[in-house]
């Protein structure tokens, strides 16, 4: 028995030296703000010293020195990493630059920096951000839009409120990205990219996707009462106001623009289950069916269907009917759930 504690601790150091050292390779080479020849240099110094790590355990008798030199390199990396703080004052890409505000005032609700660029290419634009104003004693409906940018499973999830006068509002957690950064699903891992929600026009936020991108976007009607329908409302208020008080980082699994929903959902009914789809945002609709989500009345493969806009936007261009163009065809279309 002695004998196989032995063997399990030596393959179990083994393991961590081997995890230590591709989490500490990732995290030089998303944190490490240093020409790409060093950066490389220093994760073959670091990888180096896990190798060394690595023989050492293999040694008999043992020599211990390279493993404790590389366990106390790991300490201090990993105690850097915990000690990084969230900002708000980096050179920000000009569509997060500005922070989502919000004020209440019983129901109504004022939104400042709504953005609506008018997008020609991701390089050309026309920035604009405005103040809105909303009632929510008008909030009729709330649309899921998912967009597919890195094939099914993967999507991009944004939910669009709609309101009795045909306006409409989009919310979206996204990265906000420093000026010429780009987004890094591994990097989402390492506290790389801060968080920011965006609240913008269908037109700017929908059809940047669609139009100028090339993704491929699905809008479902919510079935969501009007007080729960307030309530999720309200939610992303709270988070933008939390936001503009204090920076989050963003996490690519545990706080990006699915998690939200799902925890705003969540605040809403404590009993949905948590579910791999949560994960695999790109089968989140399926979720959303599943727990009885989407607008009754309708198979889940019809609903995918007709909620299928890519084509619509790119058909509707700029028009000013946008939101009704993309909505043509689709079950609860303009009306509350």
């Amino acid at each position: 028995m002695a004998r196989l504690l032995r063997w399990a601790g030596r393959w179990a150091l083994r393991v961590l030296v081997v995890v230590a050292a591709a989490w500490g390779a990732l995290a030089i080479h998303f944190l490490f703000d240093l020409a790409p020849p060093l950066r490389w240099t220093v994760i073959a110094v670091w990888l180096g010293a896990a190798a060394l790590a690595l023989w050492s355990l293999w040694r008999r008798p043992r020599r211990w020195r390279a493993f404790g030199a590389f366990a106390l390199a790991f300490v201090a990396l990993l105690a850097w990493w915990c000690a990084l703080q969230p900002r708000q004052d980096r050179d920000w890409a000009d569509d997060v630059a500005r922070r989502l505000q919000a004020q209440v005032h019983g129901h109504r609700v004022i939104l400042r920096n709504v953005r609506d660029f008018d997008w020609r290419s991701d390089d050309d634009y026309t920035p604009r951000w405005e103040t809105r104003e909303y009632d929510l004693d008008h909030l009729v409906s709330a649309d899921l839009a998912l967009s597919y940018w890195m094939g099914p499973a993967i999507a991009h999830t944004l939910v669009s409120f709609g309101f009795d006068d045909g306006s409409r509002v989009v919310f979206s957690l996204e990265i906000r990205k420093q000026r010429g950064e780009s987004f890094s699903a591994l990097g989402g891992f390492f506290r790389k990219f801060e968080q920011t929600l965006v609240a913008a026009d269908e037109r700017d936020i929908l059809r940047v996707r669609t139009n100028v991108r090339g993704e491929d976007m699905y809008l479902y009607r919510l079935a969501v009462p009007p007080d729960a329908l307030r309530r999720l409302f309200l939610g992303y208020v709270r988070t933008a106001q939390e936001l503009d008080r204090a920076p989050r980082f963003y996490n690519t699994l545990t706080s990006n623009c699915t998690t939200i929903v799902f925890h705003l959902a969540r605040s809403i009914d404590a009993g949905l289950p948590l579910d791999w789809r949560l994960l695999l945002s790109g089968y989140l609709a399926e979720y959303v069916y599943d727990q009885h989500g989407l607008l009754p009345g309708y198979d889940f493969a019809t609903l995918k269907r007709l909620g299928h806009i890519t084509t619509r936007a790119r058909a509707a261009g700029d028009a000013a009917d946008f939101s009704g163009r993309i909505r043509a065809g689709m079950p609860g279309k303009g009306t509350a759930p």
